[in-house]
Parts: C-alpha cells; structure tokens; sequence
C-alpha cells in the first residue's frame, strides 16, 4: 500500500474481486447467500393496532437492542419485509393491515404478537375483532399479554432460523413465491367500509 498526492492505492481491485468471487461461489449457492442476507436484514414496518406495540418499541430500545439481531423499524411499508401485528386486529384496522402487506416487496414475512393476535384475547367474541391469520399469512406467534420484549427478540432470531433452514428468501429468488404457503384471500372484503 503507498500513498501519493493524496491517494491510496490497495492494488490491483479487480483480481482481488474475481478471487472472493470464486471462493464465494465455489463454497456457497446464490440462495444461501440470499437466506443470509434477508435473515439478517428484517426490516419490520411501523404499524400499531393495539398495545403491545410497547413492547415492541421496548425491543428495539436501548435496553434490549434490537438492532444486534439484524431488525430495525422503518416507517415505509415499501421498504420493508417484515410486519408484526402487535396485538388487537379490528375489522377497520384489518383494511390498513392488507395494504400495508400489499404494499410490502417480497420475500415478506409476518409476525403475530400478543394474545389478541393469537385468538382474540380479551375481546375473543366482539363482532368487531378479526383474526390477523384470516388477513395475510402468519409465520411466528409469540404468546403473551403482554409479551415481553425478550420474546419479540427471540421471534426474531426463530424467523431468521426458519428463513434459512426452510431456504424462504433463497427459494423466492428462485422460483419468484414463496412455496410454503398459498396467499391468504380474507374471506371477506376488509376494506369494503373504506371503498364506499
């Protein structure tokens, strides 16, 4: 390495490219590398429906870190890949739910926290109560009222370890769908109050 006039010279880069290219897929297939990556790289969309988001913010807090699992929030459903459904699922709020699913880019995954989520909890015979697994497809359930923020860490970490041993992201790139689960239609129309 030398330095002149202001420049650093590492040698020659696009030897040192083709040989971690050659090591790379040598050893490792594109879709490993893409279940790597995505499992490392959940990002899961800011969406409130009810109060467990408390402890999902708690997660990702200073105490808990959730950023060390390789998750960050983000605000834009279209820039992320993960939604977690923090607890109550209303007949209004399950038309926000689809949209935001619609909106997200595949691979997208789905987390369901909270007793509410899970089967109704407290409001488990309300009329007005829908069950988020009759919205978009659910892959983890974490149990509780409220869960603590140490169990949304460890669905984090299982989805991870599902997306790579069940090769999810990896087999999308491939095949362009998820093959583990057909879309979920909503029996009814979520949205129709909000169409008109």
């Amino acid at each position: 390495m030398a330095a002149e006039e202001g420049k650093v010279y590492v040698g020659n880069v696009d030897v040192a490219a083709r040989r971690a290219r050659d090591i790379l897929l040598g050893k490792l297939k594109l879709e490993d590398a893409v279940d790597w990556a995505t499992s490392f790289s959940l990002w899961p969309v800011h969406l409130t429906t009810s109060c467990c988001s408390t402890e999902f913010a708690a997660t990702f807090g200073p105490r808990f870190d959730g950023e060390q699992f390789g998750s960050l929030p983000w605000v834009s459903p279209r820039q992320t890949n993960l939604i977690v459904i923090e607890g109550t699922v209303t007949r209004k709020m399950a038309c926000a739910v689809r949209i935001t699913w619609e909106q997200m880019p595949s691979p997208k995954f789905a987390i369901a926290m909270g007793a509410c989520a899970l089967d109704g909890g407290l409001f488990y015979n309300s009329y007005n109560v829908v069950r988020p697994w009759e919205v978009i497809p659910i892959d983890i359930y974490i149990p509780g009222c409220p869960p603590r923020p140490e169990s949304v860490a460890r669905a984090i970490v299982e989805l991870q370890r599902k997306i790579r041993r069940k090769h999810l992201a990896g087999e999308w790139v491939r095949t362009g769908w998820r093959p583990d689960r057909e879309p979920v239609k909503p029996k009814e129309d979520v949205c129709s109050w909000w169409r008109g």
